[in-house]
């Protein structure tokens, strides 16, 4: 599945939360290294999660920290390499919705 197919819907989600475009890029970028140009980037090219998640420059060290419950999987309990970055991505969007702080989010 192309992740330009997904994007506009981590940003519907949490804007009908009262939160923003700028803070689902924030998240992006902390997970993945993407900056605001390679993002772009990946999503003008239309990429797969595979390729977003294998081209991204540097996976977030403490993306271990990620723990819960997503789509009723323990991210960190998934043993699919991709299919846990693709669900480390799906939690923080979704405490983003559900109201946590960005510096929570963001395991700092």
């Amino acid at each position: 599945m192309p992740f330009a197919n997904v994007y506009p819907l981590y940003i519907q989600k949490v804007e009908k939360k009262g939160r923003t475009k700028t803070e689902v890029d924030d998240i992006i970028s902390w997970l993945t290294g993407y900056d605001e140009k390679l993002l772009q980037q990946q999503i003008d090219k239309n990429v797969d999660f595979e390729t977003f998640f294998g081209e991204a420059p540097q996976i977030n060290p403490n993306a271990s920290k990620i723990t819960g419950v997503i789509c009723g999987y323990r991210v960190e309990d998934i043993e699919d390499e991709l299919m846990q970055k693709i669900r480390y991505l799906d939690k923080l969007i979704d405490e983003l919705a559900k109201g946590k702080s960005m510096e929570k989010i963001l395991r700092k």
